[in-house]
């Protein structure tokens, strides 16, 4: 990391290939970038797309998280929102608040997935207690309502108050909204 911190990319290459070789994810990863902004030459989103799912599979979340977004906008070349949700499913079990949210927004738009307000608040929840405030403000909304999950103004206040201290900018109008419940 330091050659390619310090601008050495031709040795930072042959070191993240060399592991990569070894088995290191986290080399497949890092030559996965270095291949998406063109630092090995011409951006090479298939060559990417081949180290983002090795290392994808070998468990690495920062790799599964990209590989998810790639496959996602298309970045790494056919479009793919099924196998983007699976993808975001697996960084957000192994802990990505990024990939929690992707998940939920999937479920709750039924985008690459059925649509499951139910798991859409599982996976907002688990963004909103890790500290997500966007999260924090779509679980309140979703218990305010009863969106896939028993409506409970209790906890859509509680939610709504953690994103108002978060700095979310609708979360204070909506709770004095909700003084009247």
């Amino acid at each position: 990391m330091q050659d390619y911190e310090s601008g050495r990319i031709a040795r930072a290459r042959a070191a993240f290939e060399s592991l990569a070789r070894r088995g290191l994810p986290a080399a497949d990863y890092n030559l996965a970038v270095m291949n998406l902004r063109g630092e090995l030459g011409r951006p090479a989103p298939a060559a990417a797309k081949r180290r983002l799912e090795r290392a994808a599979a070998a468990g690495f979340v920062s790799a599964q998280l990209m590989l998810a977004q790639g496959l996602e906008s298309g970045e790494l070349g056919v479009r793919d929102l099924q196998s983007a949700v699976g993808w975001y499913l697996r960084a957000a079990e192994g802990g990505s608040v990024a990939a929690q949210v992707e998940a939920g927004t999937a479920h709750y738009l039924g985008r690459g997935t059925a649509r499951d307000a139910t798991q859409a608040a599982r996976w907002y929840r688990e963004a909103a207690k890790a500290g997500d405030v966007g999260a924090m403000y779509l679980l309140a909304s979703m218990y305010e309502q009863g969106d896939g999950l028993e409506r409970d103004l209790r906890l859509a206040r509680y939610w709504y108050e953690a994103a108002a201290r978060a700095g979310d900018p609708a979360a204070p109008a909506k709770l004095r909204e909700l003084e009247g419940f």
